[in-house]
C-alpha cells in the first residue's frame, strides 16, 4: 500500500490526473448542471455533487496511472 501512495503523489500523476479531473470533471457538471448553474437554482448538496464530479475522474486518472506504472516494473 506504501508502493502504491508513493507512485500515487508522484509529481507528474498528480499534475496529469488534475487535468483530466479539470477537463472531465468541467465536462460532467455542464452536463448535469448547465439549466441550474447559470439561474442560480443551486443548493447546498449541489455544489458538494459537483465536487464530487471532480474527485471521481481524479481517482480513476490516478489509479490508471499507477496501475500502468507497477505492471512496467513486473
Amino acid at each position: 500500500m506504501k508502493r502504491w501512495i508513493s507512485i500515487a503523489i508522484r509529481r507528474d500523476i498528480v499534475i496529469n490526473s488534475l487535468q483530466v479531473c479539470a477537463v472531465v470533471g468541467t465536462i460532467l457538471v455542464l452536463i448535469n448542471y448547465f439549466d441550474r448553474l447559470f439561474s442560480g437554482g443551486l443548493s447546498k448538496v449541489d455544489y458538494l455533487k459537483m465536487l464530487l464530479m471532480y474527485c471521481v475522474p481524479y481517482c480513476v486518472s490516478t489509479y490508471g496511472a499507477v496501475s500502468v506504472v507497477l505492471n512496467e516494473k513486473s
